[in-house]
């Protein structure tokens, strides 16, 4: 096996602008600072085509390039550090995914991923569909931590796929927004597709695909407001998509219109947004079982700041 460069092409977005680099290639690319800072350091980072330094200051509408190393055909296991199981027997394993944690391998992702911290765990997971991602039923945003369930077995695979497309499945996020919903619980029923000019984005579009938001506020304090989410579908980015189009993007979220400076002084370099909750039926006993998971550290602190 070998390693064969790709290019990640962005527009630094005008929520990066006079934002570092390391920062900016750290909200670009969903990995976390010192990931950010390597890359730079390898001379992977370019802006109009210079190599930048750490600390340069990235200005908006500026071609931003990132060369990483993929390997051809297959990715190699990765363990993820404390990737917490939840729940695990013979047919499905629950993770609560970490910030920083893909759901499979990807061209141009050379960080850690669900499924190859499961089998560097010793975690078998279903044969079944791409080679890369085998078991994953459904997944989270690098920069989204929380609940997520993986097949075991094909008939685990095949059963819990079912359950996703028929929206059986109930799965419950919690997100942090900047400003006051208004009305203060709704749905947001509009269609999802690619962004036409930014390739790493998604958008609200007549021609994209359906996507249905449920939300309600759980608690509001003076800059922002605790949502807890609902989703129909299960677009790319829905829910960061949707608080954006409403002008109250998920606080942190600089890729989506965040303020940088409310996310410097919460602490958050990635969008508030976690899985708390998840509902299935089993796939092999038929038993309807649900999970929880807490806020990690990052999360609990921005809240705690603003709630002050």
């Amino acid at each position: 096996m070998t390693d064969s460069p790709t290019t990640e092409v962005f527009e630094v977005p005008d929520s990066l602008d006079g934002e570092r680099a390391d920062v900016g290639v750290s909200r670009l690319r969903g990995v976390s600072r010192n990931q950010a800072a390597n890359l730079i350091s390898d001379g992977a980072v370019k802006v109009s085509g210079k190599r930048v330094s750490r600390a340069d200051k990235l200005v908006a509408g500026k071609r931003l390039t990132i060369e990483v190393l993929v390997a051809d055909e297959t990715l190699t296991d990765e363990p993820v550090v404390e990737l917490p199981i939840v729940f695990q027997d013979d047919d499905i394993v629950v993770v609560d995914k970490p910030v920083g944690v893909a759901a499979h391998p990807s061209p141009g992702w050379t960080g850690p991923t669900v499924t190859n911290g499961l089998r560097a765990a010793g975690v078998s997971v279903a044969e079944t569909g791409p080679a890369e991602r085998e078991g994953i039923v459904h997944r989270l945003d690098v920069g989204t931590s929380g609940l997520m369930v993986v097949a075991r077995t094909p008939q685990a695979y095949t059963r819990l796929k079912a359950q996703f497309k028929d929206r059986e499945v109930s799965k419950t996020y919690h997100t942090l927004v900047q400003g006051h919903p208004d009305p203060s619980s709704g749905t947001i029923d509009a269609p999802i597709g690619r962004h036409p000019h930014h390739d790493y984005r998604f958008a609200v579009l007549n021609e994209g695909k359906p996507s249905v938001t449920h939300y309600r506020t759980l608690e509001a304090y003076s800059y922002g407001s605790l949502l807890e989410v609902d989703l129909e579908t299960g677009r790319t980015h829905q829910i960061r998509v949707h608080m954006s189009a409403m002008n109250h993007p998920c606080c942190g979220d600089l890729t989506y219109g965040a303020d940088p400076t409310l996310a410097k002084r919460l602490g958050l370099e990635r969008q508030w947004l976690h899985a708390v909750a998840l509902t299935i039926t089993h796939p092999r006993t038929g038993e309807r079982i649900s999970f929880e998971s807490p806020y990690p550290p990052d999360l609990a602190h921005a809240l705690a700041v603003l709630s002050a």
